[in-house]
């Protein structure tokens, strides 16, 4: 049976305190609309419909950011989660299957727990609840069950004192067939508190119609929403904590994990060994035995197996490290290939550049590669040593296994083999230095006299 999913993206979140719509907001440096997007895409549904409304341009832009294939409709009137659903009707015109309904600020259901709601489809409920059992049920709409069958979703604002007691709640996910979804959408009132079309009184509809409903449980951390910073900050740290236990689970070291923090699209290979207080951002590719030693930033590169970066080292977008690179201490190296067994190990800059095998950077090592308008490239051939503090004033090409003379500015190309001395002739002054202090300090006692 194929699946289509509704995804409800149109609040504006005014308890976030932001002008970003609430969705965009990010964990782990993508929006919470992408994590619930790509938590759903293991079903390989036929169709995806965002339902956006507060800062739509905004929200569409970054959903065809993620899938061009997905559509967007509007909301502009907010009314309630079964108003929502009903604007995805004609973007689902000619669908037949099944429907999910999912939020974009909740991030966190996973694909597993999504196809046990289809199970139970296939099993024969008509309608399925996604629901949990919550350790404060607070606000949340709670589960009204008779044996396994769901009869009521009651919303805590007009639940009874009884009612209020149920500690199974409704985390809003719900999956039927799309046509009854719709046809039960299309009897929904606003007789409640909220004056809104409540998505939640499908099932009792549907009981009435003696159909038959069911609730299918997760824990409660998956239906975590987010409508807070704080709501935000403890997502987060969810994210954290899972994405550490799974590298862990897969064969990585991390010696104090705590202090490691993922991305949401971090790779990270067997015996990988990270040390403390790394952080990853977006796009990163660690191969295994590689070792990322402590407060690193990386973001944007990959690194090759038995590559050694750190401490304090920086890799940003565009670098390429082949096998058993060594980048080290206070070292940033963007938009470069360094290739297998070159070293950069302290205190130097490596940008727009391209480095060969076995080169040795000095210590002090800048790659010159911005005009002010327009950005140039270093070439640095195979077994080149470059001496420490050289500036390289792009574009500039230092030849295989040339060598630059320490301190030098290089302003031209250096041919395979040769040495390049670009630094102004010393002079030596005899006695000068004595002479020039004596005078100093004579002139201090009479400024202090």
């Amino acid at each position: 049976m194929p699946t289509a999913l509704i995804v409800l993206a149109a609040g504006q979140g005014s308890r976030m305190q932001s002008d970003l719509p609430k969705v965009l907001h990010r964990v782990a440096h993508a929006p919470l609309l992408i994590h619930a997007l790509r938590g759903a895409e293991g079903l390989s549904p036929e169709r995806t419909v965002i339902v956006a409304g507060h800062g739509g341009d905004a929200v569409e832009a970054a959903a065809r950011d993620h899938d061009e294939g997905l559509v967007v409709v509007r909301q502009e009137e907010q009314l309630g989660t079964g108003h929502a659903v009903l604007r995805a009707r004609a973007a689902l015109e000619g669908f037949s299957g099944d429907v999910i309904v999912l939020y974009g600020d909740t991030p966190f259901i996973r694909a597993e727990t999504l196809e046990a709601m289809l199970e139970a489809r296939r099993d024969g409920a008509d309608i399925v609840v996604l629901g949990f059992e919550a350790e404060d049920p607070g606000r949340y709409g709670r589960l009204v069950v008779e044996g396994d069958r769901l009869d009521r979703i009651v919303e805590a604002r007009d639940a009874t004192a009884e009612e209020l007691g149920v500690r199974l709640c409704n985390s809003g996910v719900m999956c039927a067939d799309a046509g009854l979804m719709f046809d039960l959408l299309d009897r929904v009132g606003r007789d409640n508190a909220a004056g809104e079309y409540y998505l939640t009184d499908l099932p009792g509809l549907a009981r009435a119609d003696g159909l038959t409903t069911r609730v299918v449980t997760c824990p409660e951390v998956e239906t975590m929403g987010v409508n807070t910073r704080t709501d935000l900050a403890m997502a987060e740290a969810a994210f954290q904590a899972a994405t550490r236990l799974e590298v862990m689970a897969t064969g990585a070291t991390l010696t104090a994990p705590d202090t490691v923090f993922f991305a949401h699209d971090t790779a990270i290979g067997r015996d990988v060994t990270i040390e403390p207080h790394v952080i990853f951002g977006p796009g990163v590719t660690v191969e295994s035995g590689a070792t990322i030693r402590a407060f690193s930033h990386l973001e944007g590169c990959h690194v090759s197996d038995a590559c050694v970066i750190g401490p304090y080292a920086r890799l940003r977008p565009g670098a390429e490290l082949d096998r058993g690179v060594r980048v080290g201490n206070f070292v940033e190296v963007k938009a470069a290939t360094v290739q297998e067994g070159a070293k950069i190990n302290h205190l130097s800059y490596v940008g727009d550049a391209e480095v060969g095998a076995g080169a040795n950077i000095g210590a002090g090592t800048i790659t010159c590669n911005y005009d002010g308008v327009f950005k140039h490239r270093t070439v640095i051939g195979a077994g080149a040593f470059i001496g420490s503090n050289t500036a390289l004033v792009a574009p500039v090409t230092v030849g295989a296994g040339a060598m630059t003379g320490s301190g030098s500015v290089v302003t031209m190309d250096v041919p395979d083999g040769a040495l390049a001395l670009g630094r102004a002739k010393q002079v030596n002054k005899d006695g000068f230095a004595a002479r020039l202090m004596a005078r100093l300090r004579a002139a201090r006692a009479r400024k202090t006299n």
